[in-house]
């Protein structure tokens, strides 16, 4: 749900958009075979003066997922921002400062520590965490993504079902029949439009500060850091993000959730949950909230 909730939004020569947040809720487990099916309709447009692009215009989807009986299974609001890309390049000031900095660089201890928090990363799995063992104030234990590479990038954006990455034949049929795609590369080659991601020239022709990450992963990376936390008999019902800066090439990504309320609701026992994702400077790359459902001993 999170990876088609997320999808793109549609070309528009000179205006860039990206992605920014989503409100997503769910109302019933997916079963094996299910089939789903989705209706999307665009919700809203609202006009904003940022220090990224100046005017932009933030694009409201909603999209509503059924499954073969037509039950309801999820819906959500996901947005994203259209800019001018020649305003963010030439006027935008949020990245100044990044840009003017030196690249990140890791040791072997710098490594070491972030490998460690991968190594002890805590899966609940089947073991029960029941509702009236939760304290509101309970920490989850941090979670880390990264260090950001565009091999990263490039994968992920293929595991989530990229339109546009192709090769050889198959990016040739895909270019005939969609000539709007093919952007040549410095070799005069058509090239794949989502380069502004992993080189960091184009990156920076729409105001970036260089290879940069996708940004519906962070909605990806809060929910693992849920799940992983409620186990399997527990269910997510509810997450929002807010995409608060790019996540480049060499940065860490440090996710932290606490607990920070407790519901009884018609015969839901619920969790609230409040997420922050900071980088290895301590920058606000993501913040969010969350909601899950968790068993009872009684």
């Amino acid at each position: 749900h999170t990876r088609e909730g997320c999808r793109y939004v549609g070309g528009l020569p000179g205006v860039h958009a990206m992605f920014a947040g989503c409100d997503f809720h769910w109302h019933k487990v997916i079963a094996r075979n299910d089939e789903i099916s989705s209706e999307v309709y665009l919700k809203d447009l609202i006009e904003h003066q940022t220090r990224f692009a100046g005017r932009s215009i933030q694009q409201v989807y909603h999209v509503a997922f059924y499954n073969q009986a037509g039950d309801p299974l999820a819906d959500a609001d996901t947005w994203c921002f259209r800019t001018d890309r020649d305003v963010a390049r030439e006027q935008g000031t949020k990245y100044d400062a990044v840009k003017e900095r030196e690249e990140v660089h890791y040791g072997p201890e710098d490594l070491d520590a972030i490998y460690r928090l991968y190594a002890d990363e805590s899966i609940r799995g089947t073991l029960p965490r029941y509702w009236e063992d939760v304290r509101i104030g309970d920490q989850l234990p941090t979670m880390v993504k990264g260090p950001m590479t565009v091999t990263g990038f490039i994968a992920y954006a293929q595991g989530w079902g990229g339109l546009y990455i192709r090769a050889n034949k198959l990016a040739w049929k895909m270019m005939r029949q969609h000539p709007g795609t093919a952007i040549p590369n410095r070799f005069g080659i058509p090239d794949c439009p989502e380069r502004v991601h992993w080189e960091p020239e184009f990156a920076r022709m729409v105001g970036a500060p260089g290879a940069y990450d996708y940004g519906p992963e962070r909605c990806s990376w809060f929910s693992h850091l849920i799940t992983n936390w409620i186990g399997d008999d527990g269910f997510l019902t509810a997450l929002q993000t807010e995409i608060r800066r790019h996540n480049p090439e060499g940065d860490v990504i440090y996710l932290d959730g606490e607990v920070s309320g407790k519901q009884q609701k018609d015969d839901q026992h619920l969790v609230h949950f409040n997420l922050l994702a900071k980088n290895q400077r301590g920058e606000l790359s993501a913040r969010g909230t969350a909601s899950a459902r968790l068993p009872c001993r009684a």
